[in-house]
């Protein structure tokens, strides 16, 4: 009798478990499609964005190598953000990424691309602490003061950008980089369905990140947030 009280115990916990999983999957999916449904329609071509008079464009970093220069996917943000700068898009670019040790500094290789490109060097701000794509998003408003911006990331991307700029209370569109045949693909796909849940949650609590400090208001100096 001890013996199948313990059975159908074991059976009940099994069960249990398996419930909590599926609910779990659930939840993670229905939050995943969320996301994607309600900012699909604020992703745009870079022709459509041409006179959106955006208080700044959004380059969301990636990485770069040991040699300084920007990794593939990155290249492929930079170059779209500079083609919108030249075509009238918006007159200043936050490059936001992770500068959060000395020897590793997105954001320096990212203005210093720009550049090279010839955009000036005081219409390129310098986010030194995007550590994560929500945390770039927050700091947008409350740092550089922005209130309508473009953003751009690949696609898949974008959708959790989006979704935590508009929920944080700004006008964003998005406009996706070109798409290159990238290494790890599908590893990030399945790490951005987890992420996208994530930031659901954080647009819900409105929690901070890492750092703020002062304003830093776009309409200024980029110049302003260069290393010291």
């Amino acid at each position: 009798m001890k013996r199948q009280k313990k059975k159908r115990l074991i059976l009940r916990i099994f069960r249990n478990l398996i419930c909590i999983g599926l609910f779990v999957i659930l939840a993670a999916l229905l939050g995943n499609a969320w996301v994607i449904g309600s900012t699909k329609g604020l992703i745009k071509k870079e022709s459509e964005v041409k006179s959106s008079k955006a208080d700044c464009i959004l380059v969301l970093g990636a990485g770069v190598h040991k040699d300084n220069s920007p990794s593939l996917m990155l290249r492929d943000r930079l170059e779209t953000a500079c083609r919108l700068y030249e075509e009238g898009a918006a007159s200043k670019i936050i490059m936001s990424g992770d500068h959060g040790r000395k020897d590793y500094d997105e954001v320096q290789v990212m203005k210093d691309y720009a550049i090279d490109k010839g955009i000036p060097s005081s219409d390129i701000f310098m986010d030194h602490a995007g550590f994560s794509t929500y945390e770039s998003m927050y700091r947008a408003k409350a740092v550089f003061q922005v209130k309508n911006m473009i953003v751009v990331s690949q696609k898949y991307h974008l959708y959790r950008a989006l979704y935590s700029g508009k929920g944080l209370g700004m006008k964003v569109t998005g406009v996706p980089a070109k798409e290159t045949r990238y290494a790890g693909q599908m590893y990030r796909d399945l790490r951005e369905l987890l992420a996208r849940d994530k930031d659901v949650v954080s647009v819900l609590r409105k929690t901070k990140p890492t750092y703020l400090g002062e304003a830093i208001p776009v309409s200024g100096d980029g110049d302003a947030t260069n290393d010291q």
